[in-house]
């Protein structure tokens, strides 16, 4: 009996020196931010076409592939989305729907101009994006952990101690925008018909505003 309660004390009193070193641990604790903006180089629309009947949808169709071919929009860029028949209308009975693509050297207001028809019923932006966005988080996320680490050196400095090893990192996604539109573009989040659109706005590449990208790290460094 006197050899297991000598066991259980020893136990306790190691349990409570392991305790004692973790609180006794000094650890400083700082947050990291970085910011960054990148210009988009791709913008993905919806459009809808409209017709009477199956022959002028095929027609509609035909020169919707052919506009967007002749403004540089590739055929993979064009993917179809859904079709309609409305049996009860007693106009436009037929409607269909794709997405396409376009890059920086579209000439955007050229292409909505040339859209601008009849058998075009809607057209609004799906997406705006960069293709190398995942590049651009990578490097924003390290920038904030390296902003963390300065941070704790300065401050440590100030007293007269060193930073040490890493205990935490943690990644905070503070904010991060994709769909900033310019004026000429907030118009057309919802579906507007074709007819609205203000010809003399500018719809360039160079009328979007930046993607912008902010990431938080929050890091402990134990106290040398």
């Amino acid at each position: 009996m006197k050899l297991r309660h000598l066991l259980l004390v020893g136990i306790f009193a190691a349990g409570s020196l392991m305790n004692a070193q973790e609180v006794k641990k000094n650890v400083i604790e700082v947050t990291g931010v970085a910011e960054m903006e990148v210009e988009p180089d791709e913008i993905i629309f919806n459009i809808g076409i409209k017709a009477d009947n199956k022959n002028q949808l095929a027609d509609s169709e035909k020169l919707l592939f052919e506009t967007l071919k002749n403004n540089g929009v590739k055929n993979e860029d064009i993917k179809f989305k859904s079709m309609y028949q409305n049996l009860y209308s007693k106009t436009t009975k037929f409607t269909k729907s794709f997405q396409f693509k376009v890059n920086a050297k579209t000439n955007v207001s050229k292409l909505f101009e040339e859209l601008n028809q009849k058998w075009v019923s809607n057209l609004n932006i799906a997406e705006i994006k960069n293709t190398k966005i995942a590049d651009f988080r990578k490097t924003v996320k390290i920038n904030a952990l390296k902003a963390a680490k300065e941070k704790a050196d300065y401050l440590l400095e100030s007293i007269g101690k060193k930073v040490g090893t890493p205990v935490e990192i943690i990644e905070i996604e503070d904010y991060m925008s994709d769909s900033i539109l310019p004026v000429a573009y907030k118009s057309m989040r919802a579906n507007v018909q074709m007819e609205a659109v203000d010809q003399n706005a500018d719809y360039s590449f160079d009328n979007i505003e930046n993607i912008k990208l902010k990431y938080s790290i929050k890091t402990k460094y134990e106290i040398l």
